[in-house]
């Protein structure tokens, strides 16, 4: 297939097949495999969707004999268990590979291991290369698999003033094509996008992931759409319920009948999660989702939906779009509103921060820093 050059690293090419399939494997991680031998690349491959073969399966095919001897490069460590399909490891062994190199250990802890072992046992050389590039593939998917709940990811742009809009309303553009770009890039590796009614009503978006020509997905590529809507307001000729994929409205339990009824008639699917003070109980909602098999969503506000998700500690990871501009005015929006901190004492601080500059705007990325207990649902 391809040569290989003295400076080439196949965990390249393998993290980079592995972020292809990223939005479309969930419940599964989505890994690369590339498989090199005497003449360099005989076998590639990366996860399918459930059920259908693994990254190391699909390698190993392509490969055919030429995998007897070679050295199998994964970023992530095979598998060693029974699920919708055979162990990975036992394809491995069968095939010949003489040596495996992965960058990630398993995270799951009820397998964290086993594969390498499995490995070991039957005379395969193993390597464990870690490489941050690759673990940030599976961040969600370590999340999940010790909780049962999704990775969230709050995204949001502002002005270089903490803006998100001019005290009017108008909010297009903060940031550039770019950083636009960028966002639709995040969708495509989410399995869902969250809003609050807020949003949904003042913008009428239409939360899709799109290709490269700007146009919708198909719908088993799109992520799923989550409203966090109290009382069921999101009308029913909303754009997104006319878009390819699936909406969720999430209410409180206390919306008007006929209101939900005709959600439901237009195509969204509606559920109750009641919380306090007759808002949605995000904690639960959250639990729902996991349950589904929801391993990572995008909250891409409002200020209200966010504010919530950050008063309850709610939130893994922030990406920030700021744009070089200032709006100004007492009245325009910030891009997290709910209680908020009383001292400085109280702030929520982000740790392991990483700056990009993406055309004019910059992202800023972050982790919530460990001391900030759970303060409940909305």
């Amino acid at each position: 297939m391809t040569a290989l050059s003295p400076a080439d690293d196949p965990m390249d090419r393998a993290i980079a097949l592995a972020r292809s399939a990223l939005g479309s494997t969930s419940p599964n991680p989505a890994v690369g495999a590339v498989i090199v031998g005497e003449t360099g690349v005989v076998g590639e491959g990366f996860t399918l969707p459930p059920g259908q073969a693994h990254a190391e399966i699909g390698a190993l095919r392509q490969a055919g004999p030429a995998a007897q001897g070679s050295t199998l490069y994964c970023t992530l460590e095979p598998c060693c268990h029974h699920g919708r399909t055979p162990p990975c490891t036992d394809a491995i062994i069968a095939a010949g590979i003489g040596r495996v190199v992965y960058a990630v250990t398993d995270p799951n802890p009820r397998v964290s291991g086993g594969g390498a072992a499995a490995l070991r046992s039957a005379g395969v050389e193993v390597e464990h290369r870690p490489d941050p590039r690759a673990a940030s593939l599976y961040e969600a998917f370590a999340k999940h698999v010790t909780t049962g709940l999704p990775f969230v990811v709050a995204k949001f742009a502002m002005s270089l003033d903490g803006k998100i809009a001019t005290r009017t309303g108008d909010s297009q553009w903060i940031t550039g094509p770019e950083a636009r770009s960028r966002v639709q890039q995040m969708r495509k590796e989410l399995d869902g996008i969250m809003v609050g009614i807020g949003t949904a009503l003042a913008d009428d978006p239409q939360l899709t992931a799109r290709d490269d020509g700007g146009g919708p997905l198909s719908a088993d590529l799109q992520p799923l759409r989550i409203v966090v809507d109290s009382d069921a307001r999101t009308p029913p000729h909303a754009r997104m319920l006319h878009q390819p994929g699936r909406t969720l409205i999430a209410t409180a339990g206390n919306s008007n009948e006929a209101r939900s009824a005709a959600l439901q008639d237009a195509g969204a699917e509606v559920l109750a999660f009641p919380g306090t003070d007759g808002r949605v109980n995000l904690s639960g909602l959250l639990e729902h989702l996991g349950a589904q098999g929801v391993v990572s969503i995008m909250v891409e506000g409002g200020g209200g939906v966010l504010g919530a998700m950050v008063d309850a500690r709610l939130i893994d990871k922030f990406a920030v779009f700021i744009g070089p501009m200032l709006i100004g005015g007492a009245a325009a929006r910030s891009p997290v509103e709910g209680s908020g901190a009383t001292t400085m004492g109280d702030v929520f601080h982000l740790e392991r921060t990483t700056a990009e500059a993406i055309g004019p705007d910059w992202l800023i990325t972050g982790y919530p820093a460990p001391g900030f207990p759970m303060q409940g649902g909305g």
